[in-house]
C-alpha cells in the first residue's frame, strides 16, 4: 500500500504538531548545527553530559523545563527568551532574544551583552505543521494570502492551516467543509480536554452537516483576522504565526463553543456528554460547559507548581495525593485549592532570627 492514493469520505487529521522540528534564522545557527554545538529540544533527553554552560533558546514550556532541569546538572545555564527579564538567579541566567550566534562559543543577546564558553545550545523553537499524506491539490504548502475575500483554497503556512472553520474545518471549495477535520492545532492550550471537546465537535459536525454554517463561520474567521492584524500587523506570515495561538483563558471560552455547537446532537452523543460528577453544572450531569474550578486552578497554575516542587523538595508529597480522588473527582479540587492556601501562607512566613 505504499504510496498509494486511497479515497475516503470523511477524514480527521490528528497527526500531532510536535515531531518536525522548528529552527530559528538567527545569524550563525546553522554553523552551530552543523558542527553539533546546537540541537533542537525535540532529541533532548536528559541533562548530563552537555558541558558546563549550556544555552537554552525558547520562552515556551520545553524551554522553561529545559532550563529548569539543566540546572541541576550544568554548572551555568543560560534562558534566551524574547521580552525576559535579565537577571541571574544561582547557577540560572535570564537573558532576552539571541541575536547572533558566534565563534567559539560566543552569543551575542538583543541589548548588546555577550556571553562566551558556551558549550552547547538547545533550541526549543517549536514545531512545524506537516501533513505529508494530503496532496498538494488539498493543501497548498506556502502562506495564505491577506483577506478579505476568504481564499479558495487550503494553505499550511507550517504555523497555521487556514482557513479553518472553528480551527477545524476547511472552508474552500473543492470538498464539503464536514468531510475533512483537523485536530489539536491549537497551542498555548490545555490540550486533552480541548482535544476532547474537538472530537465531539467534529463527530456532531460529521454526523450532521447541515449544523455548520459556512458563511457564519467565514465571518468569523475575518473577524478575528482583523482583531490579530490590529495586534501583530498586516504581515501575513506575522498573522499566519498567531492564528492557532490563544491566550490563557481563550480556550475555555473556545471549549464551551464546542459544547454549545454539540447541544443539538441527540441519541448516540448524549451519552458521550455526561460528566462523572455533574462537572458542566448542567444541573442532570451534563457536561456543557468548562467547570469554574477548572479555569481557577489553571489561572494559578504557575503557584501550584512551585507548591508543588516545594511538596516533593520536603518530601511531603506523596502524604498530600495519598487517597485523593477515591471519593471522587471533587476531592482533587479540594487539594488543589489547600494546596494553594499552603502556599500562600508559607509564603507570608517570615524567617526565624
Amino acid at each position: 500500500m505504499e504510496n498509494a492514493d486511497l479515497p475516503f469520505d470523511l477524514v480527521v487529521v490528528c497527526n500531532g504538531h510536535y515531531r518536525i522540528p522548528r529552527y530559528s534564522d538567527t545569524p550563525g545557527i546553522a554553523n552551530w548545527l552543523s558542527s553539533g554545538r546546537a540541537s533542537h529540544s525535540a532529541s533532548y533527553r536528559h541533562p548530563h553530559n552537555l558541558g558546563d554552560t549550556v544555552l537554552v533558546v525558547g520562552g515556551g514550556p520545553s524551554g522553561q523545563d529545559i532550563s529548569a532541569e539543566m540546572c541541576t546538572a550544568a554548572r551555568v545555564v543560560i534562558h534566551s527568551a524574547t521580552g525576559a527579564l535579565v537577571e541571574d538567579i544561582g547557577n540560572l541566567k535570564r537573558r532576552g532574544r539571541v541575536s547572533q550566534f558566534g565563534d567559539e562559543g560566543q552569543v551575542t543577546f538583543e541589548d548588546g551583552t555577550v556571553e562566551s564558553g558556551i558549550s552547547h545550545c538547545i533550541l526549543a523553537t517549536g514545531y512545524e505543521y506537516s501533513f505529508p499524506f494530503l496532496a498538494d491539490d488539498i493543501l497548498r504548502q506556502t502562506v495564505p494570502p491577506p483577506i478579505p475575500p476568504l481564499p479558495k483554497e487550503l494553505y499550511n503556512s507550517t504555523y497555521d492551516v487556514f482557513p479553518l472553520a472553528r480551527h477545524m474545518f476547511p472552508l474552500n471549495t473543492t470538498f464539503p467543509p464536514t468531510s475533512l477535520a483537523f485536530l489539536g492545532l491549537l497551542v498555548r492550550v490545555a490540550p486533552f480536554p480541548l482535544v476532547e471537546a474537538q472530537a465531539r465537535a467534529v463527530l456532531h459536525a460529521f454526523s450532521t452537516p447541515g449544523s455548520l454554517e459556512p458563511m457564519q463561520e467565514a465571518v468569523d474567521i475575518i473577524t478575528r483576522y482583523e482583531e490579530l492584524r490590529m495586534h501583530v500587523g498586516d504581515e501575513p506570515l506575522a498573522i499566519a504565526k498567531a492564528w492557532h495561538r490563544f491566550e490563557p483563558m481563550q480556550q475555555f471560552e473556545y471549549r464551551d463553543a464546542m459544547y454549545e455547537f454539540c447541544v443539538a446532537s441527540n441519541g448516540d452523543l448524549s451519552a458521550a456528554w455526561k460528566g462523572i460528577e455533574g462537572g458542566g453544572d448542567g444541573g442532570d450531569g451534563s457536561y456543557t460547559r468548562v467547570p469554574e474550578w477548572e479555569k481557577e486552578m489553571y489561572s494559578k497554575k504557575d503557584v501550584l507548581r512551585k507548591a508543588w516542587k516545594r511538596l516533593e523538595e520536603i518530601g511531603e508529597a506523596e502524604e498530600w495525593v495519598r487517597g485523593v480522588g477515591n471519593g471522587g473527582l471533587h476531592e482533587w479540587v479540594d487539594m488543589t485549592k489547600r494546596l494553594e492556601k499552603w502556599m500562600e501562607n508559607n509564603a507570608r512566613e517570615k524567617p526565624k532570627l
